[in-house]
């Protein structure tokens, strides 16, 4: 009986015998709540803690999470890109899928990787608890993600404020906004489609969002 069944398994194809592949840890998300005070987040480290702290209440705290957001130059401050604040990738969402091989991929930086690039979409830009984020159709629409950035990930580089005064206002100034579901807008960038109409969280709200970003973990 013994060898009937070990001959039975030797013909198994190889494929059947092996484990499944392991399921990567997230390194990315959205969001599931702002700071709810606009786009005060308080700066890039009250953003970066935010991403943190809901990293740390699904388990995955042990990782140094970053907020995906550039900043103007100001006050004699540099410019800092969101691309240069998230590692090297790959990067997974909650569900084990990934997302971006690299930041080349991630961005669309050659005119291959723009084509088929990222896999970034409503269905893949779940929030850290694995769920999805109300885009287009929904009730309300809150695909509109802060980043300030432009389309390669890089701040402005002109006068404007395309930051709500690096993450600090509530008021006056505008913020950069991406779409997560890639719908909408004059394009469907996820990092770069349109200006929010101002600050203030009712300002974010009336654009079609609520003060989401995203959190990138690097290799650590």
């Amino acid at each position: 009986m013994r060898s009937i069944f070990f001959v039975a398994l030797c013909a198994l194809p190889l494929a059947a015998q092996q484990p499944p592949a392991a399921r990567q840890p997230m390194s990315f998300f959205v969001t599931s709540v702002g700071l709810a005070n606009g786009a005060n987040l308080g700066g890039l480290a009250g953003a970066d803690k935010h991403c943190q702290q809901l990293a740390t209440a699904v388990g995955a705290g042990s990782r140094t999470w970053h907020a995906y957001l550039s900043t103007n130059a100001m006050d004699g401050k540099p410019a800092v890109n969101a691309r240069d604040r998230i590692g090297q990738g790959p990067w997974f969402n909650a569900k084990g899928a990934r997302v971006a091989q690299n930041l080349a991929d991630l961005h669309g930086d050659t005119l291959e990787q723009a084509r088929f690039g990222n896999t970034l979409t409503k269905a893949t830009a779940l929030t850290e608890k694995g769920e999805s984020v109300k885009g287009i159709g929904d009730t309300p629409n809150q695909h509109d993600i802060l980043t300030g950035s432009q389309t390669d990930g890089r701040a402005y580089t002109d006068a404007a404020d395309h930051t709500c005064k690096n993450w600090t206002s509530n008021g006056e100034g505008t913020a950069q906004l991406g779409h997560h579901d890639r719908t909408g807008g004059p394009g469907t960038s996820w990092n770069a489609v349109h200006a929010s109409r101002g600050c203030s969280q009712e300002n974010l709200v009336s654009t079609g969002g609520a003060g989401y970003f995203y959190c990138f973990a690097g290799a650590n």
